[in-house]
């Protein structure tokens, strides 16, 4: 076998690798160096597709690879940050006979598990998607515990550390994930701006959230993305 078949199955192995990593940070709780290595997967998991087209060496393998490493970097570390986030703030809300409340936000790995593996056999996903990506989605919660660190608003302050908000948003991410929601893909085929309006008004409104806002930048473009989407889809169908 040539050295060239192994080289995107190796970029997914080192975006597992990088999840590993981003669960001992989530488990001590230092969720800024979590979030940067689940970024590092993330963009490895981009590229590993990319070099297997380029290469022209695409295989079941791979695929069933990717679906597995994704399943720690953007399910199981973003079910974990969840789980940590609502440990800290549960014990006021949900003491006693409710001390398993914090466990609650493993709901998130699980829906990103049942996303994975109906990706792979869902052939409407070649070109676009069904459902918020388990990337994107890791991306917004992995943000939620660097927000309420940096902000000054009373109101996020009170509602991040609010475990019934941490809830509600555990299981609208699980809805998300699996919801039968076409969302446009980033992923740019031709040189034309024509064709590719949509990305380019996304990525463009995007760095515009991440430069003013920071890390709320984050969770409000993956809103936008997702609302983008919904607007888009009502106007191909006039």
């Amino acid at each position: 076998m040539t050295i060239k078949k192994h080289i995107p199955n190796l970029i997914t192995l080192l975006n597992l690798f990088c999840g590993c990593i981003a669960l001992v940070f989530a488990f001590n709780q230092d969720f800024e160096m979590a979030f940067y290595f689940v970024c590092l997967g993330i963009f490895l998991d981009f590229f590993d597709g990319f070099f297997a087209r380029l290469l022209n060496v695409s295989s079941p393998l791979g695929l069933q690879l990717d679906s597995l490493a994704d399943m720690v970097t953007s399910g199981v570390v973003p079910g974990l940050v969840m789980f940590q986030m609502m440990i800290s703030h549960a014990s006021t809300a949900a003491a006693g006979h409710l001390q398993f409340f914090p466990y609650l936000g493993f709901i998130i790995a699980l829906g990103s598990c049942y996303r994975l593996a109906n990706f792979n056999i869902d052939t409407r996903q070649t070109d676009s998607f069904i459902g918020l990506p388990t990337p994107a989605n890791a991306l917004f919660i992995l943000s939620l515990p660097l927000v309420l660190k940096y902000t000054d608003s009373l109101i996020l302050i009170e509602l991040l550390t609010n475990p019934w908000f941490l809830l509600v948003v555990t299981l609208l991410s699980a809805y998300m994930l699996n919801a039968e929601i076409p969302l446009f893909s980033l992923k740019i085929k031709k040189f034309s701006f024509k064709e590719n309006a949509l990305q380019v008004i996304f990525l463009t409104c995007s760095l515009l959230l991440l430069v003013f806002f920071r890390y709320l930048g984050i969770p409000l473009l993956i809103l936008f993305y997702v609302l983008l989407s919904v607007l888009n889809n009502k106007v191909l169908k006039k």
